[in-house]
């Protein structure tokens, strides 16, 4: 398990990386006010515990001809240990699935795919998602537009 941060210096770095994650250490070392070696020193350490696990950059969905987003409540049949792993695994290759949270509740899965059209959807449905094995239910809704939508983790100051 990652380390958490441990004072005020860790957690103005991992604020504003998480809202600019290509600032050069210069930058970052102003903008937290710290010399530019402590903080590099710091961000290595915080990339080392796990706290900071990759740098990606965020890409429009639509501006990419991946209009359609959808929630997809999924009920298993069984929640044994070994179904539960086997749709793990098998949702988790599947490049639509941008998140996957096993769930309590109604549903034992929350999903959420992007893909570029409702016929891109039929066909993510009928022959991937309900060919694995102990799938028993699925209800999607569809996103209209996002209202919001952060990346940044409301880190405390």
């Amino acid at each position: 398990m990652p380390e958490r941060p441990t004072d005020a210096f860790d957690r103005r770095i991992l604020a504003a990386l998480q809202n600019d994650g290509r600032m050069t250490n210069q930058e970052l070392s102003e903008k937290i006010g710290l010399s530019p070696s402590p903080c590099l020193r710091r961000l290595k350490q915080l990339e080392a515990d796990g706290v900071i696990f990759r740098y990606v950059a965020l890409v429009d969905p639509s501006a990419v001809g991946l209009p359609v987003t959808a929630f997809i409540r999924v009920r298993l049949d069984r929640q044994d240990d070994r179904h539960l792993a086997q749709f793990e695994e098998q949702i988790a290759s599947f490049r639509e699935v941008m998140e996957c949270y096993l769930m309590t509740g109604d549903a034992d899965y929350q999903l959420r795919i992007v893909v570029d059209s409702l016929g891109a959807f039929e066909n993510f449905l009928r022959q991937k998602l309900t060919k694995i094995e102990g799938v028993s239910q699925v209800t999607t809704s569809f996103s209209l537009r996002p209202v919001v939508y952060r990346t940044e983790l409301p880190i405390p100051a």
